[in-house]
């Protein structure tokens, strides 16, 4: 496999997670929080069951899957509780500095440190996506906002562990993205279990579509997609790459919502887009010429 093609996977992840934000509110307008992920972390390990029919679980697989499982079951609490205490202004600034965050993060583990030009263009996306979001204006910060930070630290911790936990193992990515899945379905039944049941009556036809959009592309898709890439590049060039997420949001909004683009978030979307593109080609040749 390529790097091209796991580039334009890590792009596909992001542009579905910016495609799920229409469903996700909606959702957790009826369901609430819990029931939500409950749910979604439920149907997508019960589809990803059948293929691990054959696979035999190691111990070394079980305490890595168990701990991936539990820190993204983290990233997605906190972001989702975040979101509703702060303004979206404030929530899109603070969970794209995992753009800056992971590479520093990466760096700091593994010791070896990526280019200043990395981080000049990682810093170039996340002005793009000051910008993006900027409409409202940055607003006073709320507990919502230090609940975004750690989404931010908690999700750059996941993806670096990602990629350092399974460094020259022969650990098998279905494995791994199912047992991720069933941690967090266990969780997220036991927390949500007095509210899951009216959760559930209360969905019709067209939210229990919303919970297999979230299930099968924003958590099978996206979680095998994210492991195998990150197994197979960096984190920070993962990260970079899945930092665009916002972009896609907007412009999924613009196409379906009716929302409208300013100059402003076109700059943003250009920065965004110009500051991954940059930092990918920096990313690349240094790990050429520093190989693993």
């Amino acid at each position: 496999m390529s790097i091209r093609r796991s580039d334009l996977l890590l792009l596909a992840v992001a542009v579905v997670w910016g495609s799920s934000y229409l469903a996700a509110q909606t959702l957790v307008l009826v369901g609430g929080v819990l029931a939500v992920l409950a749910l979604r972390f439920g149907v997508s390990a019960i589809a990803l069951a059948p293929a691990m029919a054959g696979r035999r679980l190691s111990r070394p697989e079980v305490r890595v899957g168990a701990l991936l499982g539990l820190t993204q079951a983290a990233v997605l609490v906190l972001e989702t509780y975040g979101v509703a205490l702060t303004s979206a202004t404030n929530a899109g600034v603070l969970i794209s500095l995992t753009i800056l965050l992971t590479p520093a993060l990466e760096g700091a583990v593994r010791r070896r440190w990526l280019p200043r030009r990395f981080f000049v263009a990682a810093a170039v996306a996340v002005a793009g996506v000051v910008l993006l979001v900027a409409g409202p204006g940055l607003r006073a910060p709320t507990a919502g906002d230090a609940l975004m930070l750690a989404a931010a630290v908690v999700r750059a911790a996941h993806v670096t562990l990602s990629g350092r936990l399974t460094e020259g193992r022969r650990y098998d990515t279905v494995t791994l993205t199912w047992l991720q899945m069933v941690v967090g379905a266990v969780l997220f039944t036991i927390v949500a279990a007095p509210t899951l049941p009216s959760a559930v009556r209360a969905f019709g036809p067209a939210h229990w579509v919303g919970v297999l959009y979230l299930a099968l592309g924003c958590s099978v898709f996206a979680f095998l997609v994210q492991l195998w890439a990150i197994r197979r590049t960096s984190a920070a060039r993962a990260s970079l790459l899945l930092g665009t997420e916002p972009v896609w949001a907007v412009l999924i909004g613009v196409g379906i919502a009716g929302e409208h683009l300013t100059a402003v978030a076109v700059a943003g979307i250009a920065l965004v887009l110009a500051g991954t593109y940059y930092g990918q080609r920096v990313e690349a040749g240094h790990r050429a010429l520093t190989p693993v």
